[in-house]
């Protein structure tokens, strides 16, 4: 494609569609476990902590219609916080990670929420709340009980052992 928005193919103008993806939340708590399940179909037991933010590209296709999603991996640790701020604005989805087995990544949420929701206009962002990890024990009343507090679509994802995370998403998807 010569210009980022717009491609042609055999004589047909497609518009790609560009959303940007912001996955925030604790160190640790499965963010790039998540995104490399959902990018690459792989789980790394061989964790390293991501530095400041990293990006990864995710094309594929709808009903015709050409979509790429910049998902930016934003570090957990404290850190990073002022630097990966930056990088929240614009987003059109924003997903919150928490990790299933350890409850007090759950209470961070609402923090790492409203920081997200700081660079970007009212409204103009979809929200997630992901907990990962569920092969590992789960204290599901706490998660149901903010889950409907904050009123959020929520997904539980184990990227160690599920090829379809994100909804499923990967069935649809066709790499351009």
């Amino acid at each position: 494609c010569a210009n980022a928005h717009t491609c042609t193919h055999t004589h047909k103008h497609t518009q790609l569609k560009i959303s940007k993806v912001v996955v925030v939340g604790d160190l640790y708590v499965g963010k790039t476990s998540l995104i490399n399940r959902f990018c690459k179909d792989i789980f790394d037991r061989d964790y390293k902590a991501t530095i400041g933010v990293d990006f990864e590209i995710e094309r594929f296709e709808i009903a015709g219609v050409p979509y790429n999603l910049q998902i930016w991996d934003t570090a957990g640790q404290e850190k990073f916080k002022c630097i990966a701020s930056a990088y929240y604005r614009g987003a059109e989805v924003i997903i919150t990670v928490f990790d299933l087995a350890d409850i007090q990544t759950l209470e961070h949420t609402k923090q790492w929420l409203e920081d997200a929701l700081r660079e970007n206009e009212p409204g103009s962002s979809f929200i997630f709340l992901v907990g990962t990890k569920k092969d590992l024990v789960v204290s599901r009343t706490k998660a149901k009980k903010a889950i409907i507090e904050k009123q959020i679509k929520r997904e539980k994802k184990t990227s160690k052992r599920e090829k379809k995370v994100w909804g499923g998403r990967k069935q649809q998807k066709q790499k351009g």
